[in-house]
């Protein structure tokens, strides 16, 4: 695993996996996905002392572990050993976000997102409540 990341993924490194797995999981990376993402990292509080220039190589993380077949496996195992337990919301809440940006969800999204419902342990009601709140954010 060490060839991988030469240092282990930071709080910040997970959250941006997590919004480029949303994006990437219907095969097809929108600007809209790509200007959330951009967005979330240039103005929120939890990426504060994120260097920008992490995204591609998180990206290209991401993109290697989905072209294999345990990979999504793989994701989790990395968020759950380096994401603190409360930041899982937040995760939960960008993904919602960047699934929402291009204002429609794929299948394949909604999929990942209940995935990662589980996998984070998010509480029905608190994803619903986030779930919600992304789309009154993103009505048009």
């Amino acid at each position: 695993m060490s060839e991988q990341a030469p240092h282990p993924m930071t709080p910040q490194d997970c959250l941006v996996a997590l919004m480029v797995a949303i994006s990437a999981s219907d095969e097809n990376i929108r600007t809209a996905e790509l200007v959330k993402i951009q967005s979330a990292v240039n103005m929120l509080p939890v990426f504060a002392e994120f260097d920008i220039d992490r995204i591609n190589t998180i990206s290209q993380t991401v993109f290697d572990l989905f072209e294999q077949e345990d990979g999504l496996d793989a994701l989790f195992g990395l968020i759950r050993d380096n994401l603190p337990e409360r930041l899982f919301e937040t995760a939960y809440a960008l993904a919602c976000d960047v699934a929402a940006a291009d204002g429609s969800l794929a299948e394949t999204e909604l999929r990942l997102l209940e995935e990662i419902r589980y996998e984070l342990n998010i509480d029905r009601l608190h994803a619903a409540a986030i779930e919600r709140g992304a789309r009154a954010r993103h009505m048009v």
